[in-house]
């Protein structure tokens, strides 16, 4: 029995799977990277000291 030669070879496919793999690998830690910097910035934006304060009134003094 003779083995029939493929028409792509698979190292050829791993190869090619391989650039769009690691590229993902790559974007993937840089966008989580870029989330957890505009997490820390929102905790910046709205820590308690730098909201003003609001004044409620009683909620039996104003009747």
């Amino acid at each position: 029995m003779k083995k029939e030669p493929s028409l792509i070879s698979s190292e050829l496919l791993l190869s090619l799977a391989a650039a769009p793999f690691l590229l993902s690998v790559v974007t993937i830690k840089t966008l989580t990277q870029r989330l957890q910097e505009i997490g820390q910035a929102s905790e910046e934006i709205f820590r308690g000291d730098r909201l003003p304060v609001l004044n409620f009134p009683e909620s039996g003094s104003d009747r």
